[in-house]
């Protein structure tokens, strides 16, 4: 048997890592201590900038250090990996490569939660940062499952990247600005759906109006987490 049902590589940003944990805690359907899941986080905050290591070219040092933690979790005789980063899973193929244990790609499982709640053709927004826009993880993911990816516009996307960096330096995020951009993604992007694809993101308490038609990977990722640990999500 299994030591962990779980385990999380984090740090990225350690603000997220711990709201991931949060949620997880508090999504699990269970009526006492013993019934929740046995789970490891690694909470790697030297872990290379992801997206500077993507724009670069620079990869290897990123590719060493996460090795070294899925082994690390192999010897703990974890079953599941989580990694709440959106922009890290650029790099999935290798990561998988890497070990035998089971890695719950976010992208993918975003991406199919969206086609399963908005249908084939839906036109999808994504929030990211640089890093993630610039792969096209998402738009990969989107195209190979038939939606219509939209991305913000150069000014747009500096806003957003302005937020994620903001709240990685323990900055309030302005909620009201942030709105208007997921609005003018539905409105001006004509998107029936905008993903919170970056885990610093999923931080922000938004509004009625716009969560409406957020998809936070996050979440999607804590369901997955949960579900793969075989434990029952609480809605």
């Amino acid at each position: 048997m299994s030591k962990y049902d779980l385990g999380v590589i984090g740090g990225m940003g350690p603000m997220a890592t711990s709201m991931f944990y949060e949620r997880i805690i508090e999504r699990t359907q269970a009526n006492c201590d013993q019934e929740h899941l046995n789970l490891i986080i690694f909470n790697h905050a030297t872990m290379p900038d992801r997206t500077k290591a993507i724009l670069s070219g620079e990869h290897q040092l990123f590719l060493e250090q996460i090795a070294s933690d899925l082994h690390a979790m192999e010897s703990l005789g974890v079953k599941h990996i989580a990694i709440p980063c959106n922009t890290s899973h650029y790099f999935m193929k290798q990561m998988k490569a890497m070990t035998h244990l089971n890695i719950i790609d976010m992208v993918e499982e975003t991406v199919c939660a969206i086609k399963e709640k908005f249908g084939t053709g839906a036109r999808v927004g994504i929030l990211a940062t640089h890093g993630t826009i610039f792969t096209g993880t998402y738009e990969k993911a989107c195209i190979a499952n038939n939606l219509i990816y939209v991305k913000p516009n150069p000014k747009m996307q500096d806003q957003v990247m302005k937020v994620i960096y903001d709240i990685k330096a323990g900055s309030f995020a302005n909620v009201h600005d942030f709105e208007s951009i997921v609005m003018s993604m539905v409105e001006d992007g004509n998107c029936d759906a905008v993903i919170l694809a970056c885990t610093e993101l999923s931080i922000i308490q938004l509004g009625e109006i716009a969560s409406t038609y957020c998809v936070d990977a996050m979440d999607v990722l804590v369901e997955k987490s949960i579900e793969y640990s075989g434990k029952q999500y609480k809605r």
